[in-house]
């Protein structure tokens, strides 16, 4: 099986990937291919923040690497946080910080509808680039539910699934999650 190099180490993400390409590729996180270096995500577009991680990993390692960026886009908040959704309070993967943010932000709002959105980038040693999008629609509820998932998950209520992706299983989560979308995307054109 093909060994595909993820430009993360957000284990959470990590984890998603692997389940959703499994028996398709053998995921290594960055730092297990040998990546120790940081990425600047300077990118204005989740697709230009994928492209800059996928880039830098292959270029450094000298094989195909996958990145994605994503991202919660609320409507209310003109789509916030949107690329900045990891460092949303100001210090990135401060999951808690940014959860109380968005609730803070979104008092006395009537209108809660949000979407996951995702871009993932396979770039290949020669300069290839293969891509891929998706999203997933819901709404922020008003308190945490449930435990499962990581990020804003537990804020945020599936129209899919009819629940929160919080209270949902991995399964679940990953039959209609925005990066579950992304990645059938690419792999339609691989």
């Amino acid at each position: 099986m093909e060994k595909l190099v993820i430009a993360s180490d957000n284990a959470g993400k990590i984890k998603e990937i692997s389940k959703i390409l499994s028996g398709k590729y053998e995921v290594i996180s960055m730092s297990q291919a040998g990546f120790k270096g940081e990425i600047e995500e300077t990118g204005e577009t989740f697709y230009e923040n994928a492209l800059i991680k996928a880039k830098t990993v292959s270029d450094a390692l000298g094989m195909a690497a996958l990145a994605d960026d994503s991202g919660l886009c609320v409507e209310a908040l003109g789509g916030a946080p949107s690329i900045y959704s990891a460092r949303y309070s100001g210090v990135h993967g401060n999951d808690a910080a940014n959860r109380e943010l968005l609730l803070k932000n979104l008092q006395g709002k009537t209108n809660r509808k949000a979407e996951f959105r995702c871009a993932v980038v396979l770039y290949r040693p020669d300069g290839s680039v293969v891509s891929g999008v998706g999203t997933t629609k819901g709404c922020i509820t008003e308190k945490e539910c449930g435990l499962n998932g990581f990020g804003y998950d537990c804020l945020f209520f599936s129209y899919d699934l009819n629940k929160p992706f919080g209270e949902a299983t991995e399964d679940e989560k990953n039959s209609v999650s925005h990066r579950y979308r992304a990645l059938c995307n690419l792999l339609e054109k691989l």
